[in-house]
């Protein structure tokens, strides 16, 4: 076993005689890559968990792996190079000590890198000297210098390496098939980028049947090649957002200014245009004549999509005309079958662009684009009218003014950067201490376990989806059905989340609380683990299936109750003061008698016992959330309080937050209006037609106008709302809840203002409802 030490981390590396180069991308991958003399075979396999010490075991030259150890915890392996020069074996390698487990973007800026060489030999063990290119002992104030320069260099290579389009197939590959498939397609991002290295272009077909894989890449003709080079870097980094790895994503295109990468499961070499085929207008508006602007982009790209089929699939020009210039570029992809097709095509849409100052459009054999300023580089192969020299002073002047700007905005970035960085290593020390918890814990999932136990995520196992991802339903092997929740976050909030789900409530045990059973951090992304709630959430019953038949006065009033017992254990009943921060309808399961369950404690905050209050940022879900809360970020238990009195309001009322009834006011403003009026039991759910208690409606209709009131010091306690829920004792009266008017005029659409301690604040009704925790979709 030979060790390759970094400068921050250690890698394990047994070697055979390696070929490459090959890449990994953001998770932690073992690969074999054996050359039997011109044979040569690789295959991906999944490891188990990073955080341990653990080393893999070498089966005579079969197996190389690449593993990080003694590192930052949860290090992310993000880009690994494999090659031999000279009979010599050449590693290099980056890896991210400040991400997350399931890092999806290269951050430069916090990347650390490292060059390894040692000989070849088939079972034998040499020792690999580390030649470190970059350290995390660099300052932040250097690192903002060498950013510079890269930025200001790029003014003089530029790659055209924005990202203009990106799709991704919905066909994914399952069971056996995804070993093959993904080794597959780590064989031919190899062989693409030695093919576009020498010729700027290049196509690959790897593997057979349902592991096949075809692929190509190509750069703009324009582009020197060692832009190039850096161009179809940034393709091959933004392609994994298709998520070869994790999902087994069968195709996927990217499209920068520069270059374009597509692979597929099918031969597409020779197409000309797809469904997915697509036209991009900048948002930007030209300002000057937009009549003789038309008439400029309307004759360049004619001109272009007649002349570049003629002239080796590529063309650049220009039109010139008073105050008025357009630039343009079109070219065919290299193994485009009918490139003057798709060019004619390509012209027929982007006509439609005007006014926008530039436009692009994008099909499966070509790429044709416009802009008011020059973006390509001179060539031959060029139609131009009108002279630039004018335009070249003035970008060579605001390239040097922009540098002297941009040295300035660097220098405040690296104290900002500084500050950052420090705050993650306190989050990446505390998710140390949990990732060594959970592996001594009983609460410790294997990945691959629950993975199988949702039929790989299908989506027929899907339960749900929320702010903080989607939870599935699993059979685990000894028959026990869970739920399954799958995160995405970025770094601070997959530390907070994760941390509050499992190191705030693994150990609390109430019958209205959903209980946490384990976790899983050893794979791609973080699960974690709940028992399974059949019977949906109190939002399903109440406003989706509307099953007003089953929610009677009774279960009505035992839903109610159970939640206020949950949330005063919380509070009050266990060691620790726990503030769950997001009660609302979706997040009250219920089991098969109606028996509600609290759930989702993403955004829960442990509550100190000297504190009176905590001071944080905002999250949760608007129309829920407290006035103190929203208006100053003060945080007590009485937060939790008040969203209790909304979901009340809205069991009892069987109408939704925020939607409004006839005299379109919100259902707080209702029932406020009705105590005033003695008239509450008119709030009560029609859908009930009377079969209730008219004075246990009105008690517990009272009882949710004391926990919505505006002035925290006012509302309840959780357990003195379980007492007045459960005896008959007396109520006091409550005083008027915020965001509403005591003279109730006006309509939906108006906009209402309330005084809460002396603090102004407006809403908009027709806003409200909107959750203010992030939620991410992929692929994006």
């Amino acid at each position: 076993m030979e060790k390759v030490r970094g400068s921050v981390g250690l890698i394990h590396a047994s070697t055979c005689k390696w070929g490459g180069p090959q890449a990994l991308m953001f998770q932690k991958r073992r690969m074999r890559d054996c050359y039997d003399g011109q044979r040569q075979s690789r295959s991906v396999h999944q490891t188990g968990s990073i955080l341990d010490s653990g080393t893999a075991r070498n089966r005579a030259g079969e197996l190389t792996s690449l593993t990080l150890h003694n590192g930052p915890p949860l290090t992310v392996i993000s880009w690994v190079d494999v090659r031999v020069q000279r009979n010599a074996l050449l590693a290099s390698w980056s890896y991210l000590p400040l991400r997350s487990p399931f890092q999806r973007s290269l951050d430069p800026l916090f990347s650390v890198d490292g060059l390894a060489e040692a000989p070849c030999s088939s079972l034998s063990n040499h020792p690999i000297k580390v030649r470190p290119f970059s350290h995390m002992g660099i300052s932040v104030f250097l690192k903002a210098l060498i950013f510079l320069s890269v930025l200001l260099g790029s003014s003089i290579a530029d790659p055209r390496a924005k990202l203009v389009a990106m799709k991704c197939t919905n066909r994914t590959v399952v069971g056996s098939d995804r070993g093959p498939f993904v080794a597959n397609f780590v064989a031919s991002l190899d062989s693409l980028t030695t093919q576009l290295s020498s010729k700027g272009y290049g196509s690959v077909t790897n593997g057979a049947g349902n592991s096949s894989v075809y692929a190509i890449g190509e750069c703009m003709k324009d582009l020197s090649q060692s832009d190039c080079n850096l161009c179809f870097a940034q393709c091959k980094i933004q392609i994994l957002r298709c998520f070869p790895f994790q999902l087994g994503i069968r195709g996927g295109r990217v499209f920068f200014d520069g270059c374009y990468l597509r692979y597929d499961d099918y031969n597409f070499f020779n197409d000309s245009l797809s469904p997915v085929d697509s036209t991009v207008c900048a948002t930007e508006k030209f300002s000057g004549n937009n009549t003789a602007f038309d008439d400029h982009v309307t004759k360049l790209g004619k001109t272009l999509s007649l002349g570049a089929p003629k002239n080796n699939s590529f063309l650049v020009g220009s039109v010139t005309g008073g105050n008025t210039s357009v630039f343009g570029l079109a070219q065919c992809w290299k193994y485009t079958n009918d490139c003057e097709s798709c060019l004619n095509n390509s012209f027929s849409r982007i006509v439609s662009c005007p006014p926008s100052r530039e436009g692009r459009v994008i099909n499966a054999g070509c790429y044709m684009r416009y802009s008011t300023e020059k973006f390509y580089y001179n060539n031959t192969a060029t139609a131009t009218t009108g002279g630039n020299s004018d335009r070249r002073l003035a970008i060579i002047l605001g390239s040097t003014f922009s540098g002297v700007a941009l040295l300035l905005i660097i220098l405040t970035m690296g104290i900002t950067m500084r500050k950052r960085a420090l705050k993650r290593r306190k989050e990446m020390k505390l998710l140390g201490h949990l990732a060594k918890n959970v592996n001594k814990s009983k609460l410790n999932f294997s990945y691959e376990a629950l993975e199988k136990a949702t039929n790989y995520f299908h989506s027929s196992n899907k339960l749900g989806q929320g702010g903080s991802g989607s939870v599935y339903k699993g059979i685990l092997p000894d028959g026990k059905p869970v739920a399954i929740k799958r995160l995405v976050f970025n770094t601070r909030q997959w530390v907070e989340h994760f941390f509050n789900e499992v190191n705030l409530i693994s150990d609390i045990r109430h019958k209205n609380l959903v209980r946490l059973l384990g976790c899983s951090i050893t794979g791609p992304e973080s699960l974690l683990v709940y028992e399974y709630i059949p019977n949906l959430s109190l939002l399903d019953h109440l406003f989706v299936r509307r099953d007003t038949g089953l929610l009677n006065w009774e279960t009505r009033c035992k839903i109610i109750l159970g939640v206020a017992e949950g949330l005063a254990h919380l509070h009050e009943g266990s060691t620790l003061r726990i503030i769950h921060r997001d009660i609302k309808l979706s997040n009250i399961l219920l089991d098969e008698d109606f028996t509600p369950k609290v759930a989702d404690f993403g955004l829960a905050r442990l509550f100190p016992e000297d504190k009176t209050h905590i001071s944080t940022a905002i999250a949760g879900t608007l129309g829920y959330m407290a006035p103190e809360y929203v208006v100053r970020g003060k945080l007590t238990e009485k937060a939790d309080v008040y969203s209790y009195g909304v979901a009340v309001a809205e069991v009892i009322t069987g109408k939704r937050n925020n939607s409004f009834c006839g005299n379109s006011f919100s259902i707080l403003q209702m029932v406020w209006d009705l105590y005033a009026n003695g008239r509450l039991c008119e709030a009560v759910d029609p859908n009930l037609q009377g079969r209730f208690p008219e004075v246990e409606a009105s008690r517990i209709l009272q009882i949710a106008l004391l926990c919505v009131q505006a002035s925290g010091e006012l509302r309840p306690q959780m357990s003195m709302v379980v007492r007045m829920l459960s005896d008959n004792c007396e109520i006091p009266s409550p005083t008027q809840p915020p965001f509403i008017n005591s003279g109730h005029s006006g309509s939906a659409s108006e906009r209402t203002k309330s005084s809460i301690n002396s603090l102004q604040i407006e809403t908009d009704s027709r806003s409200s409802g909107t959750t203010m925790t992030d939620s991410f979709s992929v692929p994006r």
